[in-house]
Parts: structure tokens; C-alpha cells; sequence
């Protein structure tokens, strides 16, 4: 009885460990290439393949794992442009952080932050 306990708690615990990783990049399949500001972002050719990366996974259509809203076309992802780069940019782990996966790289959020200076163009 003992030992099985043991071999719970041990596999408890090799579970829970194995199940955190830190390097967001092994996390999410986002360019990392540096925004140009001589180039105009779009919706269609920058911002849908975030979408489809790193957010529709919950914000879909209907939403699933307790996400509110759905972001599956430009006009949601527009409605809430500021709202998706405010939860972005906050810190891993942040309350409302998104993605809830880890945190994008850098570039990613420059890339809808300009997209948005740009005046959220769609195509």
C-alpha cells in the first residue's frame, strides 16, 4: 500500500513538471520578423495568420475554453484591436494575459500595434 502510494505521488508529480515548458517560441509558430514601418500591415497578410496561430485556438466560432468573444474574422478582430493588444503585451502569467500559453514574441505584438497605427487596414 505504501509503495503504491509512492508510485502515485512520483507520477503526480513527473506529470505536473512535464507539463510546463518556458521557451515561448517552442510554444506558439509566430514570424519574428521586425516590422517594417515603410510597410503598411494588413489584416489578411499580418494580423489573420496571428489570429489563426495563437488566438482562434479559444477565440472561435462559438469560443470555447471560457473565452468570451470570438476573433475568426476582421471585423472582430477589429472591434477589439486595442482590448487584443493591451491582454497581449502583459506579462506571462499576468491575470487576462493573452495568449494563456505564453507570452508572443516581441515583434509579433510591434507587428498588430502598428497594424493599428496603420488604421487596421484589411487587405
Amino acid at each position: 500500500m505504501k509503495t503504491s502510494k509512492l508510485f502515485l505521488l512520483f507520477l503526480l508529480i513527473f506529470t505536473i513538471s512535464s507539463c510546463s515548458y518556458d521557451s515561448e517560441s517552442d510554444l506558439i509558430e509566430v514570424s519574428t520578423d521586425p516590422v517594417d514601418p515603410n510597410i503598411l500591415v494588413n489584416y489578411t497578410d499580418d494580423v489573420l495568420p496571428i489570429m489563426q496561430s495563437a488566438c482562434i485556438g479559444c477565440h472561435s466560432s462559438p469560443p470555447v475554453n471560457g473565452a468570451p468573444f470570438a476573433l475568426v474574422n476582421f471585423s472582430q478582430v477589429d472591434q477589439r484591436a486595442s482590448s487584443i493588444l493591451n491582454r497581449m503585451s502583459l506579462q506571462s502569467g499576468a491575470p487576462g494575459a493573452m495568449p494563456p500559453s505564453g507570452r508572443l514574441p516581441q515583434s509579433t505584438i510591434d507587428k498588430i500595434q502598428q497594424w493599428i497605427a496603420d488604421g487596421q487596414l484589411e487587405n
